[in-house]
């Protein structure tokens, strides 16, 4: 294809893609000086896979973080977002939104590790542009319509015959026909291929992520150590399974398949944070909620939940506010790491039996995608809690329910129903129920 001259915007590209398309097929065809090639089975630009252009329009709505963003995303809108290596995690809750489009103002993937976000997305058939920066904050509000313009691409065979990966699209931002952005597309076939080139260098993230947690463990250290101290809290864990609910990988999937466990076992549940909303989505209310409560809404802390606030070693509380401005009681927990690692913690301090987690970090990429340098705190926790610690996946395969009394009823009334047909079906099974109901009459009347 032709480069287009300068001055020519992605949305006239696309209006003439046809007629050009149509006017280089006319066009005589090269000399075979021109199109030589060492591979015959590959010449160049024969056998390219053309990319079409794509508009897609809709109404804009923007946030710095995604997780709370997504509470108020609407089907059909565009998110703007400010998220590096956009995670698995959001991504799955962007799809679950109905977003058209995510214009993200930093590298969805900056190649330190196979985020598998940027992935799921595409997949997904959203439309996902890399911004240079973060202006579109400042030019858009919420609500206003957009119309993101991406251009055609094509792939094809180098002049030595390898495959030719597909040159980067560019893509332009318009409101009411004004650009007020270009950026660059990722389709699918380039982010698979970068996905694919991270897991090939998995090892040096591995060896980032190890110096960085032993780094951070000395800060750290408190947490193996037990020096934390924790207040006397209303709820009871002695000698009860608890369950700790993120709103992380699969945890939808997670609370469906332990709807038995949690009506035999009615453990006590905690959310971390988002993970309130979770629960309630589910039907299913918290006994506690822990986090500094940014991600759980309103709803959630007034559902009668004993509130945990977790803050920095210092004492900094930045959910403090919040809740003081909600009039709603909490207690306070000052400690490193992570809320869910407060979480746990709780419940291996005050006697929990078993701690499933649900939603929770348990592989290399997992870590990873929680976009933190050390996740030391992660790992100190669970060399603490680790013989009672027990993920959502593992006690779903193994826990068998026991039959409820729902069941139990049913067999019950199948049996009388059977019992009333035979005896109305059986002339002389009748008459001695008649008789029988005659004597209880007597006996009846003979009491009263």
């Amino acid at each position: 294809m032709r480069s287009a001259r300068r001055g020519v915007t992605l949305a006239a590209m696309a209006a003439t893609q046809a007629s050009r398309d149509a006017a280089m097929s006319a066009e005589p065809a090269a000399a075979p000086a021109q199109r030589r090639s060492p591979v015959s089975r590959a010449p160049l630009d024969l056998g390219a896979e053309l990319i079409p252009a794509r508009t897609v329009s809709g109404p804009v709505r923007s946030g710095r973080r995604t997780k709370v963003l997504v509470k108020s995303l609407q089907r059909g809108e565009i998110a703007l977002i400010d998220h590096l290596d956009v995670d698995r995690v959001s991504a799955e809750e962007l799809i679950g939104a109905g977003v058209v489009a995510v214009l993200n103002c930093r590298p969805s993937s900056s190649g330190s590790y196979p985020n598998l976000g940027p992935q799921l997305l595409v997949e997904a058939g959203i439309l996902l542009l890399d911004l240079p920066d973060d202006s579109l904050f400042g030019a858009l509000s919420d609500g206003e319509e957009i119309m993101v313009v991406a251009g055609g691409g094509n792939g094809g065979w180098g002049e030595d015959g390898a495959s030719r990966a597909p040159a980067p699209r560019q893509a332009e931002v318009l409101r009411a026909g004004q650009l007020l952005a270009t950026g660059q597309v990722l389709d699918l076939e380039r982010v698979c291929a970068e996905t694919e080139a991270r897991r090939r260098e998995v090892s040096d993230a591995l060896e980032r992520f190890a110096h960085n947690t032993i780094e951070h463990m000395r800060e750290e250290r408190e947490l193996l150590a037990g020096r934390i101290e924790l207040p006397r809290f209303r709820t009871d864990f002695r000698d009860r399974s608890t369950l700790v609910v993120v709103r992380g990988v699969g945890h939808q999937r997670d609370l469906h398949a332990l709807r038995p466990f949690i009506r035999d076992m009615r453990p006590v549940i905690i959310a971390v944070d988002g993970g309130a909303e979770a629960l309630l989505e589910q039907g299913i209310e918290p006994t506690m909620i822990v986090g500094d409560m940014d991600s759980a809404g309103e709803a959630a802390l007034r559902s009668g939940a004993e509130l945990v606030l977790h803050s920095y070693a210092d004492g900094r509380a930045p959910g403090r506010g919040r809740l003081e401005q909600l009039g709603l009681p909490f207690k306070l927990v000052a400690a490193p790491g992570t809320s869910q690692d407060v979480a746990l913690l709780i419940a291996a301090e005050k006697g929990a039996r078993l701690i499933v987690s649900v939603g929770s970090q348990f592989n290399l990429v997992e870590f990873l995608d929680r976009n933190r340098k050390g996740m030391s705190s992660t790992f100190l926790t669970r060399l603490r809690v680790g013989e009672i610690l027990v993920d959502a996946k593992g006690v779903s395969r193994l826990y068998r329910p026991q039959p409820g009394l729902t069941p139990l009823l049913v067999v019950i009334a199948a049996g009388l129903i059977a019992l009333i047909a035979v005896i109305f079906m059986t002339p002389a099974l009748r008459d001695v129920a008649n008789l029988v109901w005659l004597k209880l009459q007597l006996l009846l009347g003979s009491g009263g």
